[in-house]
């Protein structure tokens, strides 16, 4: 039953059955709006902030129950987009989810942490079991040329999970010639060993599965001339990023 205080979130879309972003089987909810603008954006689409399908926590809830008898070892995962941008309604979410013992999930960039926000951010981890970080590059001014934006914000929010010790996973796109150099990933394995929480680093190759959403936009893929990288280029990534890696327990 709705109430007027009842919070809602600008959805762009759902996924009853999502198998890559998080553990088990989840339902993955994307978010819209997102203040980075990368260039291999899959979901570009997903930019605007502008009103999409406005949904509260108890349709969400209702609409995850409808499949929950799929999610035994998985739960709900929100990504975007940023949610970030949309804190208010990811806390009570969660906080919603946590009642009824669903597992929590959030999928970052970490675009919008701002320490200055630390009560809203403190109450979200309260609420929220595993964060997938996305971090799209390790040098500030390469990360610039690649998002729009500086990476200031996203360490500082991987160190801030580091000292509240909340579970991560770190994820890393690999763009040949962006984001794949030596000097870059063992910058990048530096950082995180100076971290306590990880459990895992994936090396996701980038893909160019996104640019039919730029086309129907009208809009011109920034990259089409990189193609995705080879198995000896992610081996070394992983090798780099995740040998003898000092994963948490």
């Amino acid at each position: 039953m709705k109430t007027c205080n009842e919070v809602y979130g600008n959805i762009h879309s759902i996924e009853t059955l999502g198998a890559f972003d998080g553990p088990g089987i989840r339902y993955v909810l994307f978010l819209q709006g997102c203040p980075f603008q990368c260039q291999y954006c899959h979901n570009r689409d997903t930019w605007s902030t502008k009103q999409n399908k406005m949904m509260s926590v108890s349709e969400i809830i209702e609409d995850y129950n409808k499949y929950k008898h799929f999610y035994k070892n998985g739960g709900i995962t929100v990504s975007g987009g940023e949610p970030l941008l949309q804190i208010n309604f990811l806390i009570s979410l969660f906080k919603e989810a946590k009642a009824l013992g669903i597992h929590t999930c959030l999928d970052t960039s970490a675009a919008c942490y701002n320490s200055k926000q630390s009560s809203d951010f403190q109450m979200l981890m309260k609420y929220t079991d595993l964060i997938l970080l996305d971090i799209k590059h390790i040098d500030n001014e390469k990360h610039i040329l690649l998002t729009g934006s500086p990476n200031i914000q996203v360490l500082e929010f991987a160190e801030y999970l580091s000292q509240l010790s909340i579970p991560v996973i770190i994820r890393h796109v690999l763009v040949p010639s962006i984001t794949d150099s030596i000097e870059d990933l063992k910058q990048l394995r530096t950082f995180l060993e100076r971290l306590n929480n990880i459990l895992d680093i994936e090396i996701l190759p980038y893909h160019k599965y996104g640019i039919n959403k730029w086309k129907e936009m009208g809009l011109i893929y920034p990259l089409q001339h990189i193609e995705e990288p080879s198995q000896e280029k992610i081996e070394i990534a992983e090798h780099i990023l995740k040998n003898k890696f000092p994963f948490c327990k």
